[in-house]
């Protein structure tokens, strides 16, 4: 392997690493909020990025009037999820919840291809131009999705750390009884971290449609943003990134020198975490009181 080589790998990595980090963030924020693990959000992903490609191709609309739309109307999705379906199930066993999600992801996927059909689809966008810089080919589109990473990890801080409803957020997360008797609105914050939530997961569609197409297919990488979480330690949302950026960049290398087992390696990274550090590299630093 040459050094362009190792670059080239690496500049995927990090790129993929941060796709799976985008809806990761998702999975925790949600989990935090609720102790409900979505396993219906890389499913909120493929419909973001096929409503941006909605507005903008099929619609007609400038590319970032497009996203915009796109990643607002996963918001209002995310708020009504909550609010007309999860709320209700409230106090239910994990195992309903765990049965309910799967259902919700299968049937958003089944409306998707019914929809938009079961061929891969390509969203333009404006950053779609390749450099060669020394013998590396840098993609614009991978650049794309770290900086966005970078830009909506500083956003996202300054929100729950700066603003009224995201300190009352992050109240409500840690003691949601303590922050109903302080009268904030416990119910109507977890529909706003749900939204939230399909809004980055959205956000990661958009971001990762020009290097994969568009399609349902895409719903997978939230299985492998979900390793990432768990090999970071799950509902630490700095353990989260590490453990995606880890394994977006370990991959493309182990996809390289071994193919045969391409696409499994995620799942072998967890469990080799899990059997040395069940806790995840970074454990959730807090107790969780309801």
């Amino acid at each position: 392997m040459e050094f362009a080589d190792v670059v080239q790998l690496t500049l995927i990595g990090i790129s993929q690493g941060c796709a799976y980090a985008l809806i990761a963030i998702g999975f925790v924020f949600i989990y935090r909020a609720t102790e409900i693990v979505n396993f219906a959000h890389g499913e909120l992903m493929m419909l973001g990025a096929f409503m941006v490609l909605t507005f903008s191709q099929i619609l007609g609309l400038n590319f970032w009037v497009s996203a915009a739309l796109g990643i607002l109307s996963l918001g209002v999705f995310g708020f009504l999820l909550d609010a007309v379906v999860m709320r209700r199930m409230a106090g239910e066993s994990q195992a309903s919840i765990f049965i309910l999600t799967v259902a919700i992801g299968l049937i958003l996927r089944s409306l998707a291809g019914m929809i938009w059909g079961w061929s891969p689809l390509g969203l333009e966008v404006p950053f779609l131009v390749d450099f060669d810089v020394a013998g590396i080919v840098v993609g614009m589109d991978r650049i794309a999705v770290i900086l966005g990473t970078a830009v909506l990890c500083v956003l996202l801080y300054l929100f729950f750390s700066r603003t009224a409803i995201g300190i009352a957020i992050q109240a409500s997360s840690q003691n949601q009884l303590a922050a109903y008797y302080s009268r904030i609105p416990v119910k109507r914050l977890i529909s706003i971290v749900w939204a939230i939530a399909a809004m980055v997961a959205a956000f990661a569609g958009l971001m990762m449609a020009p290097v994969t197409q568009v399609d349902t297919g895409m719903s997978a990488f939230g299985i492998k943003a979900l390793a990432g979480a768990v090999v970071g330690g799950f509902g630490s949302i700095p353990g989260a990134l590490l453990g995606c950026l880890l394994i977006g960049v370990a991959e493309p290398f182990l996809d390289f020198l071994f193919p045969p087992l391409k696409g499994v390696y995620a799942y072998a990274i967890m469990l080799v975490v899990l059997f040395v550090k069940p806790d995840g590299l970074i454990p959730q630093t807090f107790t969780k009181k309801v």
